[in-house]
């Protein structure tokens, strides 16, 4: 919620990179204590078990391409190689891209700076 609120008032034209860093921190954490706990291999079981769980998985398919899609023209622009971020992304999903932000929006603050 507090990152919706960010993300709403703010006017910068350059992003957050510690609060993405933060988040992308925080979540492999996260993911780390459910891989102890449960193992990996309960994310197929949770994707393949019934139509809810497919629909998960492309829904996060799609959210994430999509934001790739307007990620990596920036990035090749801010000049990071953008191919091991976008094979990072695809192992890890939601914990690459905001890593791969975070990157981004401190490369372009570096810029403008």
């Amino acid at each position: 919620m507090l990152v919706l609120a960010h993300i709403l008032t703010t006017r910068e034209a350059t992003g957050n990179a510690l609060l993405a860093a933060t988040l992308s921190g925080a979540f492999a954490g996260f993911t780390a204590i459910t891989i102890a706990k449960e193992g990996v291999l309960l994310v197929w079981a949770n994707h393949t078990t019934n139509l809810w769980g497919v629909q998960v998985w492309w829904d996060l398919l799609f959210a994430t391409g999509t934001a790739l899609f307007f990620v990596v023209p920036r990035a090749r622009a801010a000049g990071m190689n953008v191919l091991p971020w976008v094979v990072f992304v695809g192992l890890s999903a939601s914990i690459g891209l905001l890593a791969m932000v975070a990157r981004l929006f401190w490369l372009e603050k570096r810029a403008t700076a």
